[in-house]
């Protein structure tokens, strides 16, 4: 794995943005923003994107509020339905950004490549976290620059395979910003800030909890293949969404990693299954997960998610230091001298990704969000394996690991995605 770790110093470094605090972070991205808006290369940029989803519609939204001269010029999508929905969508909610014949609207599991080859500057990968490895490796050795959302992958060799493929980014200076918005966020960016100045003392502990209700199911038809099923209800099977503790948790994962300045843990081990997704319909994914991860340096992050609803909810990393708490979400510290809480300017964090990614382009000066977004990844994937196995899990040999979730060959028809996995079993 690379050495190089985009932590807070190379991303403030990145941005030029000297975030001293709050409120010099927030009026410097302003100025950021305004610079891409006006900048000397006034080129329109053409964005393809890839996965119709709802998180696909937003992304290329966002795209659009960071950048005014910029076109969505191609859609791609396994299904044309989706396909046909996003694009009605994004034609009345962003028309003057719509540029999207029936030429360039691509269909089927290899709906990336004429995309790619489309003549697009930017493409937006929002597809099941299972494809986003080729359509990475596609769209680095085509020389696009690249937003990809988070999971990265839903195995260990999928990781590398990613990894690769940012570090070919980087070797053709092309720009690539992950989906793990938190680390755009001015609040979390403001107490992450105030946390490394020290005013909690040194970090003793982490919990970091990802407590929430159910998600969506787009039930099944008749005419409907077991591929098609899956595809549709992509997030209930592993192989195609790494599970939640992959496909949501990452984010509260993401920000133990960042507290460690990037460096990965050493080993985890942990528990999970499934109490209330108990019928088929779910798949093969667990409903929970509890998990500790652990340092080098003995420091241990604890670690929940759940997706039942009529339960107690909470979203929050709560960081418990010598001399105080710092709770990352809520903007809040609690220590000996009293209280503080971020109260600077707010701007989405789907916005600001988008921001940096195109304020990048414009300026020449390349980002890279690789190295992160791939161990936060593998962070989480060896987090699910420890579960599913009952196991320790060490980071080196998990990320040696040689196994690969999903067909040998993406086919419509039946395809068996395996058990549940139980404890002590798999």
């Amino acid at each position: 794995m690379s050495s190089e770790s985009p932590n807070r110093r190379q991303f403030v470094k990145t941005a030029s943005i000297a975030a001293a605090g709050a409120t010099t972070f927030a009026g410097s991205l302003q100025q950021a923003v305004a610079r891409a808006a006006h900048n000397s290369v006034d080129e329109t940029l053409r964005i393809g994107l890839i996965g119709c989803g709802g998180r696909g519609k937003g992304a290329a939204i966002n795209a659009t509020h960071a950048d005014p001269n910029v076109k969505i010029t191609a859609l791609a999508d396994a299904f044309s339905d989706r396909i046909d929905s996003c694009r009605e969508q994004l034609n009345v909610e962003i028309g003057d950004y719509m540029d999207v014949d029936d030429d360039h609207c691509f269909t089927g599991f290899d709906c990336h490549v004429p995309l790619i080859d489309s003549d697009v500057d930017v493409v937006l990968l929002c597809s099941p976290p299972y494809f986003r490895p080729a359509q990475m490796e596609a769209a680095a050795a085509a020389g696009k620059h690249i937003f990809c959302e988070k999971p990265i992958a839903t195995d260990a060799p999928g990781v590398r395979r990613v990894m690769a493929a940012s570090e070919m980014c980087r070797d053709n200076g092309r720009s690539l910003v992950s989906g793990l918005c938190w680390r755009y966020d001015l609040g979390v960016n403001a107490t992450m800030d105030r946390i490394r100045g020290g005013e909690i003392g040194d970090i003793k502990a982490i919990e970091a909890n990802y407590l929430t209700g159910e998600l969506w199911h787009r039930g099944n038809k008749p005419d409907w293949s077991q591929m098609e099923y899956q595809l549709r209800n992509w997030l209930y099977f592993n192989w195609l969404a790494g599970d939640l503790i992959a496909e949501q948790h990452i984010h509260t994962l993401d920000k133990c990693l960042w507290l460690m300045e990037d460096e990965p843990p050493v080993r985890c081990y942990g528990t999970g299954g499934r109490q209330k997704r108990t019928d088929a319909m779910y798949g093969n994914t667990y409903d929970h997960f509890a998990t500790v991860y652990e340092w080098a340096n003995g420091l241990k992050a604890f670690s929940h998610c759940r997706q039942m609803s009529g339960c107690w909810s909470e979203n929050e990393c709560h960081v418990f230091g010598t001399t105080g708490i710092a709770h990352i979400l809520r903007n809040h510290i609690d220590n000996a001298a009293g209280s503080w809480r971020y109260r600077g300017p707010k701007r989405s964090m789907y916005d600001v990704e988008h921001d940096f990614l195109f304020k990048s382009i414009r300026n020449g000066e390349p980002i890279n969000n690789g190295d992160y977004m791939c161990k936060s990844t593998l962070m989480a994937l060896m987090g699910r394996q420890a579960s599913y196995t009952g196991q320790e899990m060490l980071w080196e040999e998990y990320w040696n690991d040689d196994q690969v979730l999903g067909p040998d060959v993406l086919a419509w028809g039946d395809y068996d995605p395996g058990p549940v996995p139980v404890p002590g079993r798999a």
